[in-house]
């Protein structure tokens, strides 16, 4: 049978627009062969601990070399800016902390628009916090600190490392589900709220495990309770907060973003080898000597926590009244 030349014309126009199509997709899921991962904090931290083990493991996965670059400064938006400008071709990326989250609630102006121009790629890890009051705080229990915090009505203190961090929002946020409210204090480091805290300056903190490991371990800090919805591996011996106000929550995680044009293709491999290497026997126990653990979330869904978070805190700014930078 022999086919018409017009239907033969056809069929090659649609081969050529599918091996063109096929062509632009391989290119755009093709990674650069040097790639920059920007940590908009200084060396030290969790943040460059797992940016820097996650580069030397996901680099030979992609076929690429991973550089690290500290770029610290304005609570993180420093870097985060950097990288939101730059090319959108998968050679320059953040890993950020929650933190980026919060900064979009708290700051009223910033230098990009964290919906906008933010892609984010995929979550290497999270780690609940835990209520630590001093060793002096006549507060055994996490009832009894709750307690004494609606009899004081609002004139305790508590502590945060910065108007807008975590452990500033989480405790916001805990207070606005238990009907509470107390005394801010908030210091330039988390160093400097670990010297108060065991001073009994000032009367409980919500922190990251890893911020208080020392002082909980050396007998200097009492740990009352977790922010995890259940218990954690870390602390199995503290109940979750939960308990106490139904349906808190709240957690530090680390993340890689890049710019929202970034080519779907490229996102969706990060997405892929970053699980894969976070999965890694040696990444896990990395992370749980932080107090944290691996992330395994695709791509949609780490939007929709990212997003979501964003809603959470900034609803908590306004009901608050935190005082936006």
């Amino acid at each position: 049978m022999l086919i018409p030349s017009r239907a033969l014309g056809l069929a090659r126009v649609l081969l050529l627009a599918v091996s063109a199509t096929a062509a632009s997709l391989a290119h755009a899921s093709e990674m650069p062969a040097q790639i920059k991962l920007v940590v908009p904090f200084a060396p030290g931290a969790s943040n460059d601990l797992f940016a820097r083990a996650l580069a030397a493991r996901l680099g030979p996965r992609l076929g690429a070399s991973i550089a690290v670059e500290n770029r610290p400064g304005a609570g993180g938006m420093i870097g985060a800016d950097q990288v939101m400008r730059s090319a959108a071709d998968g050679a320059t990326l953040l890993f950020s902390s929650s933190a980026i989250t919060s900064n979009a609630a708290v700051q009223a102006k910033l230098p990009y628009d964290p919906l906008a121009d933010v892609a984010p790629v995929a979550l290497v890890a999270t780690s609940g916090l835990m209520m630590v009051v001093p060793v002096s705080s006549p507060h055994q229990r996490f009832e009894d600190l709750l307690n004494a915090i609606r009899t004081s009505k609002g004139q305790m203190t508590y502590a945060s490392s910065g108007v807008g961090s975590i452990n500033h929002v989480s405790t916001e946020l805990m207070h606005s589900m238990a009907g509470t409210s107390g005394i801010h204090v908030p210091y330039k480091g988390i160093s400097q709220v670990m010297v108060d805290m065991v001073a009994g300056r000032v009367d409980y903190l919500l922190t990251t495990v890893a911020s208080s490991r020392a002082q909980v371990d050396g007998g200097k800090l009492r740990p009352l309770a977790v922010s995890s919805v259940g218990r954690s591996p870390f602390n199995p011996d503290l109940p979750p907060i939960t308990d106490w106000v139904p349906g808190f929550s709240a957690e530090v995680w680390w993340g890689v973003f890049a710019p929202a044009r970034a080519p779907v293709a490229i996102v969706t491999r990060l997405n892929a080898e970053i699980r894969a290497t976070v999965a890694d026997p040696e990444m896990k126990a990395l992370f749980a000597k932080e107090g944290a653990i691996a992330g395994a979330l695709d791509v949609p869904t780490f939007v929709r926590k990212y997003r979501g978070e964003i809603e959470v805190w900034r609803k908590v700014v306004r009901d608050r009244k935190i005082e936006r930078n």
